[in-house]
């Protein structure tokens, strides 16, 4: 199938590593121009030569804390000043750190809800006014299957994340007559660093080891394992692509059927 991405413009945030770098290499792999971004300017100037090495299409590499309320717009004007627009943006962070909710206070709360909330509002908020030049514009959240079933020890994520899939909806019923499609994914347990992380915070909360926090975790899909990123890019890149031009207001699943419930 041509997903009918050549010569698109993409902005992932958080895209250095793990799912936001699988997604823009999968991106890229179709032919659309990519902005990838990390706090770290060695990090993002790697991550965009390595995928411009292997693809043969024009990356670059933004750097940014996007948790900073004055970093979305600037990250957004660069990269739409550098491809000349912008018709796809990702938006993609680290998740607050995990802990029982007495252990939060208002601080970890206000610091979680600018992480997980503000900066998807932040970066919609400027790329509107690009994404309504565009005839394929999409946005498209990254949130957790978490906002459908609690992660336990997980209180800031499974609340936070909740709102930005409302927003998500929100907007993909308010911009649908812009042309602009709204779409979050919820995945699952993948395999990328932050997972190993939140593994190797259960293994000493439980006095057992990362290797079995992980076996452990992949009993609970169908499959057996955990997933990997480029199968959450695979199911990104059709969701932001003009191949799915009748999807929007979707929140996808993509969690290996670890998810119980039936919707």
């Amino acid at each position: 199938m041509d997903l009918q991405l050549k010569g698109k413009c993409a902005l992932i945030t958080g895209s250095s590593r793990g799912l936001g770098y699988a997604t823009a290499l999968a991106l890229a792999k179709e032919g659309c121009r990519v902005a990838v971004n990390s706090r770290d300017q060695a990090k993002a100037s790697a991550a965009a030569q390595a995928i411009a090495d292997e693809t043969g299409v024009q990356v670059v590499g933004l750097v940014g804390d996007v948790t900073l309320p004055e970093l979305p717009e600037q990250l957004v004007a660069e990269a739409a000043r550098i491809f000349g627009g912008l018709d796809i943006l990702i938006t993609n962070a680290g998740g607050p750190p995990s802990g029982p909710f007495e252990s939060f206070d208002e601080l970890a709360w206000q610091k979680a809800i600018n992480q997980n909330l503000m900066n998807h509002v932040r970066l919609i908020r400027f790329a509107l006014p690009y994404l309504r030049q565009s005839k394929a514009a999409s946005v498209l959240t990254v949130t957790s299957y978490s906002v459908k079933q609690p992660i336990p020890n997980l209180v800031l994520s499974n609340s936070i994340r909740a709102a930005t899939v409302g927003l998500t909806k929100s907007l993909a019923l308010e911009l649908g007559k812009d042309g602009i499609r709204f779409n979050s994914i919820l995945p699952a347990w993948t395999e990328t660093e932050r997972i190993y992380d939140l593994m190797k915070s259960r293994a000493n909360l439980n006095h057992t080891s990362v290797e079995v926090e992980i076996a452990k975790q992949s009993e609970t899909s169908p499959l057996g394992r955990m997933g990997r990123p480029e199968e959450f890019a695979n199911a990104a890149v059709f969701l932001v692509s003009p191949a799915a031009s009748y999807i929007t207001g979707t929140m996808l699943a993509v969690d290996g059927g670890m998810l119980k419930g039936t919707f």
